[in-house]
């Protein structure tokens, strides 16, 4: 690598609730797509778009998320969110990554399904002079309105993704189905051995 070239480094949040196969084909397209060195995944801890929705404990989502990308080395975790205390903001947690990673230029993963909730962010348009920010065209969400002011800020990349959501894995552990394939095999292990998704 140019010794003059900054280093690229992504960052991906989530409530990770439980972190899945699409979360992980969405960082590693994306990280080849853009030339990432590598993709920091950030559990969040109380996230303000899910507001009185249950979400599992932050050691299980955190341990589930180590368990999913331990075996590749261009992945990392990040517990920034979890140990601050409040509500997780995204421009927050870009701020501290920010003193961490000085020389480095940060990339902001996104899914096209956040497009519609970006505005009511907090300061969304300082998110984007703060990182570049990315957003994955996932299958599902291909439908993008040109009209909206943050896609013609962001870099969009098409990915092959899974259509698969959190939503629908919770659903399926509940109701007794398998979730083989859609989650790491470890960590559909974890599930079913610390019982998530069940209470």
């Amino acid at each position: 690598m140019n010794a003059n070239k900054k280093e690229k480094i992504g960052i991906l949040g989530g409530t990770f609730d439980p972190v899945h196969s699409g979360h992980l084909i969405l960082a590693q397209e994306l990280k080849e797509t853009l030339g990432l060195q590598k993709v920091i995944f950030v559990p969040s801890a109380t996230p303000p778009h899910k507001e009185g929705f249950y979400l599992s404990p932050a050691r299980d989502r955190m341990m589930m998320t180590q368990i999913a990308i331990q075996d590749n080395p261009d992945f990392s975790l990040c517990d920034l969110e979890i140990k601050r205390e409040g509500e997780s903001y995204t421009i927050d947690t870009i701020k501290e990554l920010k003193k961490l990673y000085p020389q480095q230029e940060l990339y902001l993963l996104l899914g096209s399904d956040v497009l519609e909730e970006l505005s009511s962010w907090k300061e969304p348009d300082k998110i984007f002079r703060e990182v570049k920010v990315a957003i994955a065209i996932r299958p599902g969400f291909d439908t993008i309105d040109k009209r909206n002011e943050y896609v013609k800020k962001a870099k969009l990349i098409p990915i092959s993704g899974l259509n698969i959501s959190s939503t629908e894995i919770r659903e399926k552990v509940k109701s007794g189905k398998s979730i083989r394939y859609l989650v790491p095999p470890e960590v559909e292990e974890f599930i079913r051995a610390k019982n998530i998704y069940k209470r």
